[in-house]
């Protein structure tokens, strides 16, 4: 089997898991302080689904850092197919949050002027979610790919 950049078990893999975790709990942190983000769907969502990437890419960051401790392979057919399955649906609903939201504020920015009238409202603090967001699929994204690689490797 390939060892590819980002593949379980090495220490590119425990980075990409790590930015992984620490960018999708930025965001949770930054919309669930910010002031009325309960009255938007999208916004809920986008907490949820980052509160599953954070539960996601910490269980393998753990594993990550078990394997390195004790020079395990998780380079397995079982262990590498769920990390691909898990990744993938983790990808999807992220990448749907992320772009949901965004389109929300697109919505109070530039179509309704929501921001400019509400004062009860975050906006700047849910851009800085949504990008939050982003960060934590890209990474995400990648680690996808190199499993999807992998797979096909085995």
């Amino acid at each position: 089997m390939k060892e590819l950049f980002g593949s379980p078990g090495r220490k590119s893999g425990l980075i990409l898991r790590i930015g992984q975790c620490v960018s999708a709990a930025a965001s949770i942190g930054v919309m669930a302080s910010a002031s009325g983000f309960s009255t938007t769907t999208a916004f809920c969502y986008l907490i949820a689904s980052m509160g599953l990437q954070v539960l996601w890419s910490f269980g393998l960051m753990c594993l990550d850092i078990h394997a390195l401790r004790f020079n395990k392979d998780l380079h397995t057919n079982i262990i590498v197919s769920l990390f691909v399955v898990g990744d993938w649906v983790t990808a999807t609903l992220s990448l749907a949050a992320a772009c949901s939201s965004a389109g929300v504020m697109m919505l109070f920015i530039r179509d309704t002027n929501i921001c400019n009238e509400d004062l009860n409202l975050s906006c700047d603090m849910f851009q800085i979610s949504i990008a939050f967001a982003f960060a934590s699929w890209f990474l995400l994204a990648i680690s996808s790919y190199i499993m999807f690689w992998l797979v096909a490797s085995i």
